[in-house]
């Protein structure tokens, strides 16, 4: 095991002992990924040339296994992995027309592959075609990017390195670059690697462990040297400004302030938020040189790519400014951040540009709170984050060496508009009705919670589960989170009766996501008993749950809503108990009529707000129920009937008039309805999800 400081050993040989190349070079893939100091989410690739049998002529030949487009060297596999004649690749120089033509010669890509391999190349694959070596890392590590985005990047390099690496400076990534780095491989002889300009680095080794160990070395000695000079500076970012707020301040100004911007970033398309008070981001915002810093703008253009041009920085003192004032310099800063980057691209736009995409920020930058981001999913919204994160190490170690020089504004719009990212942004598959929403469950443990939650995601959505069974909702957490991701899923033990639980809970779903699109108030119990044989008990703790718990999660959602300003809905799972009288259940019965009146009430009041509000009445959903298999409902309402229980299933299927049995799946299919756009001009409407039962027929 060799001794790191600043990365992470984590080659095992015996693992890899009798690992083929391809599996070695997937092995040494995701170790390296695993290391977010190494390179971040989805950024850098790595290469292998490999002998193969060619299917066609049955000769032995080079073959260029490199990351395909897209992929994330964490959890890549073989798949994932792009595989091209080697020969072939080199031949596409003899059709290169020179840099003004570069762009054409990603259409060549696909001529090159091997064995048919689905897999798209990068725009990186001729950089590590022309490299002379068999095994090669190409990583954005924060320290080297933190030489190359030096003023003194190149004499720096030779400080820390002498000749073990040669330089390359910025251009953007493509087939021209490739040949300049080949140029450089050749130039240099006995190199270990080249640090590009303002961008990354590549390495190499003779064989799949060597190569990790040189990339490994070559970014521990330039984290020690940073670290160094850091120390001997005595103040980073220069020095403390500003003092951050205690951590329930922070959460209680992010929980009003993530839905306000997300109203006002959000009139053309939706977007969901992160929010980061991390000791690194904190340490930025709070200093003497981060405005300045800031408008800098980042380098890398991975960075760049997720984070924009520039984060948003608002000039707000913790100590000395309240949220009002942080209020008004959103409505001040905002429409300026906007009219700036519309004329930064009149300035850098090119005759073929594609149109100005979303001119609002996607990086927030709030002194002495931290850092919120937003994007078209959680995931994105988040990595976003870690990318500016990586921004902020990059500055760190710079100014620390010398100054920190961003990306010039015209290579800056290049990356961002570049035809050939936009040819990729245009091949990207239509988005699912749920996307960029965040829909709340309560009662999402349940059989049908989950069913809806299920749904949901199914479409792209994000979904939170509330339910006060912390056990069972772990179980489903863990369930969905499995099937879809831990992003787009999270869960908030609450009660739903309790004012200030609910309260809370609404509170940590703006701060995790900046707001919320649809709730769906499902949190049921229920009771049976002739009136007479009703306790107070029985009758309170019926309408507490079923009345003030929809009052509740109503209200707190109408508060999000409200701020937000983009509309949204809420959909009432009530119950056809709502319309007909339930036999021996007037405590669930009633509290059930008084859940449609609030929705036929709430409809008419959030119409003017563009709030929708409708209900689905299920009958008889038993399958996966608590309250059917696990509280005795089942056992009363047999009873009710003069049945036993294990016949109520058919009891009820024989009951409706399309003889059918109601699923949990069925009902979240009706909420999907109404949660999506194609119900975009329906409220106070009602939906029955029965299978036709005609005393519950609307009149």
């Amino acid at each position: 095991m060799k001794d790191y400081k600043y990365v992470s050993y984590l080659w095992d040989d015996e693992k890899a002992k009798d690992m083929s190349e391809l599996e070695l070079l997937v092995y040494r893939s995701n170790l390296l990924g695993a290391d977010l100091r190494l390179t971040n989410f989805a950024g850098g690739n790595t290469s292998t040339k490999i002998k193969e049998k060619d299917p066609l002529s049955g000769e032995e030949i080079d073959v260029l296994w490199v990351k395909g487009s897209g992929g994330d060297l964490g959890s890549i596999k073989k798949e994932g992995f792009a595989s091209l004649y080697l020969d072939k690749l080199h031949a596409l120089k003899k059709l290169y027309r020179g840099i003004e033509h570069e762009d054409e010669m990603v259409g060549y890509l696909p001529f090159c592959t091997f064995n048919l391999n689905p897999r798209a190349a990068s725009i990186d694959t001729p950089l590590h075609a022309f490299i002379p070596e068999t095994y090669v890392d190409h990583l954005h590590p924060d320290a080297i990017i933190a030489i190359a985005a030096s003023k003194d990047g190149e004499q720096i390099m030779k400080e820390v390195f002498g000749n073990r690496l040669a330089w390359v400076p910025w251009q953007r990534p493509g087939f021209d670059l490739g040949l300049k780095m080949e140029q450089t491989y050749n130039e240099n002889s006995g190199i270990e690697g080249i640090i590009l300009g303002g961008h990354g680095l590549f390495t190499w080794g003779k064989d799949a462990k060597s190569c990790y160990e040189t990339t490994l070395k070559v970014i521990e000695d330039a984290s020690a040297y940073l670290e160094e000079h850091i120390a001997q500076t005595g103040k980073v970012f220069g020095g403390t400004l500003l003092q951050e707020l205690p951590v329930q301040e922070r959460s209680d100004i992010v929980s009003v302030i993530m839905p306000l911007i997300r109203g006002k970033i959000c009139k053309d398309e939706r977007k969901i938020g992160h929010f980061d008070d991390s000791p690194r981001v904190l340490e930025f915002i709070n200093s003497a040189d981060a405005e300045v810093l800031a408008a800098k703008g980042t380098s890398c253009p991975d960075h760049f790519l997720r984070t924009k041009i520039r984060p948003l920085y608002l000039q707000w003192h913790p100590q000395e400014n309240t949220l009002a004032d942080l209020e008004e310099m959103l409505d001040e800063a905002l429409p300026e951040y906007r009219q700036a980057y519309k004329e930064y691209y009149q300035r850098c736009k090119h005759p073929d540009s594609p149109a100005m995409r979303d001119p609002n920020p996607v990086v927030f930058l709030i002194p002495g709170v931290g850092m919120i981001t937003f994007a078209k999913d959680k995931q994105t919204a988040r990595v976003s984050a870690e990318f500016y994160i990586n921004a902020i190490n990059v500055m760190r170690g710079a100014n620390a060496v010398s100054e920190y020089v961003g990306l010039s504004e015209q290579e800056a719009f290049n990356i961002e508009y570049w035809l050939l990212e936009e040819a990729k942004l245009q091949r990207m598959p239509k988005e699912k009705e749920m996307a960029r929403k965040v829909a709340v469950v309560t009662g999402g443990a349940g059989g049908i919670g989950r069913a809806i939650a299920r749904r949901v995601l199914e479409e792209s959505g994000h979904v939170v589960l509330l339910d006060k069974d912390e056990d069972v909702l772990q179980n489903a957490l863990q369930e969905l989170r499995t099937e879809y991701s831990k992003d787009r899923v999270c869960g908030i033990v609450a009660d739903v009766t309790s004012e200030t639980q609910m309260m809370h809970a609404f509170s940590d779903i703006a701060m995790y996501y900046g707001g919320v699109d649809v709730v769906i108030p499902n949190a049921g119990i229920a009771s049976s008993s002739p009136i007479d044989m009703t306790s107070v008990e029985d009758w309170e703790y019926n309408h507490n749950v079923l009345v003030k718990g929809y009052f509740l999660a109503s209200r707190e959602a109408f508060k999000i809503l409200k701020k937000q300003g983009i509309g949204g809905g809420l959909i009432f799972i009530v119950s056809k108990n709502a319309v007909v009288a339930g036999k021996n259940a007037s405590a669930y019965s009633s509290a059930k009529a008084a859940e449609l009146h609030l929705a036929r009430c709430l409809a008419e009041e959030g119409a003017p707000h563009s709030i929708r509000v409708n209900t689905v009445n299920p009958d008889a959903v038993i399958a996966g129920s608590r309250i059917w298999n696990e509280s005795g409902w089942r056992e009363q309402r047999a009873k009710a009937y003069g049945i036993k229980p294990d016949q109520l299933e058919e009891y009820y299927r024989n009951r409706n008039a399309l003889k059918v049995f109601v699923l949990p799946e069925d009902i979240a299919e009706a909420v999907l309805f109404f949660a999506s756009d194609r119900s975009a001009k329906s409220t106070g409407n009602m939906l029955n999800v029965d299978g036709g039962v005609n005393a519950a027929f609307q009149r």
